[in-house]
């Protein structure tokens, strides 16, 4: 399956060449400004990212240090006509995984876009929660629709143990006691709950009324 490569360049020759040369391995989105850049980004899913670091309006360590700030982890490789090392390490800095100096050779850019989308973080095949893709390894939830749902500790604790035994109804008592410290509120429950729904689905967790919580199936 072809993956989603979002490449933000501004240069209205080259956008284009590149955008055509790795469509060959990629369904390439191009964006010339970084503000257009982030909203698709955070309106869509991409696999990786190739961003310019010189863009009009938004820099590209800007557009990269934003799209952290607001979760999304989808590797970003950065290209520059820049050089110095003092550049590369602000590339990096601002949340980049690789950097790429022009002139490039495409051969070299689509290794490197290949070495950064292949996955050694031991996620394992996932667990399958409706049509959705659970890897608590690292916290992380695969939509169907919008890709990659990052989670926190806690929410992906809370999610483990009910996949752990998707056909049981937890009380809400032995969720508290597992998932969270001792001393917290009996709402926390909910209250996380909350949270995972507002994140994914709101059937991902099924509330049995006057018990507890189960693992759903959402669409």
């Amino acid at each position: 399956m072809t993956g989603r490569l979002l490449l933000v360049e501004d240069d209205p020759r080259l956008g284009p060449i590149m955008q055509s040369v790795l469509s060959a391995e990629w369904e390439v989105r191009l964006c010339p400004s970084g503000e257009e850049a982030r909203d698709a980004a955070v309106a869509g899913y991409f696999d990786v990212m190739v961003i310019d670091r010189r863009l009009p309006g938004m820099s590209g360590e800007d557009l990269v240090r934003e799209l952290r700030s607001r979760r999304i982890s989808t590797p970003v490789l950065m290209l520059t006509a820049l050089g110095q090392v003092h550049d590369k390490v602000a590339g990096l800095d601002a949340g980049a995984n690789d950097y790429l100096v022009k002139p490039f050779e495409f051969e070299e850019l689509n290794a490197r876009l290949r070495a950064l989308t292949r996955d050694y973080s031991g996620r394992g095949s996932g667990i399958e929660i409706g049509s959705w893709l659970f890897f608590p390894a690292d916290h992380s939830i695969e939509s169907p629709y919008a890709g990659r749902v990052m989670l926190t500790e806690a929410e992906s604790a809370l999610l483990e143990l009910l996949a752990s035994e998707p056909e049981r109804t937890f009380t809400r008592e032995h969720l508290l006691t597992a998932v969270f410290a001792q001393g917290e509120s009996p709402t926390t429950v909910e209250t996380y709950v909350h949270y995972l729904r507002r994140k994914t689905d709101r059937d991902l967790v099924t509330t049995v009324r006057g018990v507890g919580y189960r693992l759903g199936t959402p669409a």
